[in-house]
């Protein structure tokens, strides 16, 4: 189901451009929580431009997909491939997927990983940082609703 329908609403991309008190938090000190059915997990945002797109559009809420031993929901936030787009990542990496407006969250092998790499389909945008294990997303199935909310530092 679509980020924008789950709301109940669209939120326009351009709207969640407009400076408030949130979107100035210094890049170190910004967090979120990202909820996947019963599952929750920590990140700390990097200093990125997606990083900031993704904060200004808080709070974003979606359904789950996996693919492989990776989970990625869609969003309304629309971001450009930056110079630092990876197609391998290490696990705790939480990336945006460019091509599909797509949050992406590798805690393992995909289904186009060689040996022991957590490939990504297209290279994306990285944005955070997990601090909490997410191997415990590998219980999250299909359809569960996802949420990604900012929490105090």
């Amino acid at each position: 189901m679509p980020a924008n329908l789950y709301k109940g609403q669209k939120q326009s991309v351009k709207a969640n451009l407009k400076p408030s008190g949130k979107r100035t938090a210094k890049a170190a000190d910004r967090r979120v929580e990202i909820s996947a059915g019963k599952v929750k997990i920590r990140a700390r945002l990097l200093d990125t431009p997606t990083a900031d797109r993704v904060w200004r559009a808080l709070p974003l809420h979606s359904t789950a997909k996996t693919w492989g031993e990776a989970i990625h929901f869609e969003t309304h936030v629309e971001s450009g491939r930056e110079p630092t787009a990876r197609t391998v990542v290490t696990p705790g990496d939480i990336c945006f997927w460019v091509d599909d407006d797509r949050i992406i969250i590798v805690f393992g092998r995909t289904l186009i990983s060689r040996l022991n790499e957590c490939r990504l389909p297209r290279p994306c945008n990285l944005w955070a940082r997990a601090l909490d294990d997410v191997r415990v997303l590998k219980v999250v199935r299909p359809g569960e609703k996802m949420s990604v909310t900012a929490v105090g530092g």
